[in-house]
């Protein structure tokens, strides 16, 4: 079954009630409960331990490592990308975006806008950006 799935910062404890994580939980089957990896049409990346409590860069890059093998074995489906961490985690897309820059570009992976600075290649692949019609 080809998808798109929506991909998107969460906490592990899987309680997805804002932003990104509320939206997925909403619109696209994340689980509460399920702080990473796939549920429903969605992908959740920790970027925080709890609620209230961001992890480490270093400890964010683990999960990101992760899903980019997990992309790697999944590429029926392709996977629209928020900037995670880069809203109720604090993190800038300058601290996000170089953990997707893995030297090639992804063909299954749709980057945020927000990362195109931050991972030159993109800016001469527009195509690979992911558009997020009903995302607020």
């Amino acid at each position: 079954l080809v998808a798109e799935i929506f991909v998107f910062g969460s906490n592990l404890l899987g309680i997805h009630g804002a932003g990104a994580a509320l939206y997925a939980r909403t619109h696209h089957g994340a689980e509460m409960g399920v702080g990473k990896g796939e549920t429903g049409t969605s992908y959740a990346i920790p970027t925080k331990y709890h609620p209230s409590r961001t992890m480490t860069l270093d400890a964010i890059e683990i999960y990101v490592r992760d899903f980019l093998f997990w992309i790697q074995e999944h590429r029926e489906n392709t996977y629209l990308l928020t900037p995670i961490g880069c809203g109720y985690a604090g993190y800038k897309p300058s601290d996000i975006a170089p953990m997707f820059h893995t030297g090639n570009l992804i063909e299954n992976l749709r980057y945020p806008k927000e990362f195109i600075e931050f991972i030159p290649p993109l800016q001469s692949r527009p195509d690979l950006i992911a558009n997020f019609p009903n995302y607020p």
